[in-house]
């Protein structure tokens, strides 16, 4: 947020994602991440709107058409991530 002195008027940027970010980051960390949130609350507000490329889609199908996938839990996984290659 920028103050203006007495007798200057602030400078009014347009809105474009641009300048949206040079504000932005100018932000303490803290609230850029509360902002982060709201951005991703906002976006899984409207799911639906969200593109999903084709290619998505196809890994999708890929991965429900096989008859024996390989289902880890959250556990199993990290002990996974964590052995030594």
């Amino acid at each position: 947020m920028r103050l203006a002195l007495p007798n200057q008027v602030p400078e009014i940027l347009p809105m474009t994602p641009k300048t949206l970010l040079q504000e932005a980051l100018r932000l303490p960390i803290e609230d850029r991440l509360v902002l982060v949130e709201q951005i991703w609350d906002s976006i899984a507000a409207d799911s639906a709107k969200v593109p999903v490329p084709d290619w998505h889609k196809a890994e999708l199908d890929r991965r429900m058409a096989d008859p024996n996938p390989e289902r880890l839990t959250w556990d199993d996984l990290q002990k996974r991530l964590d052995e030594p290659e």
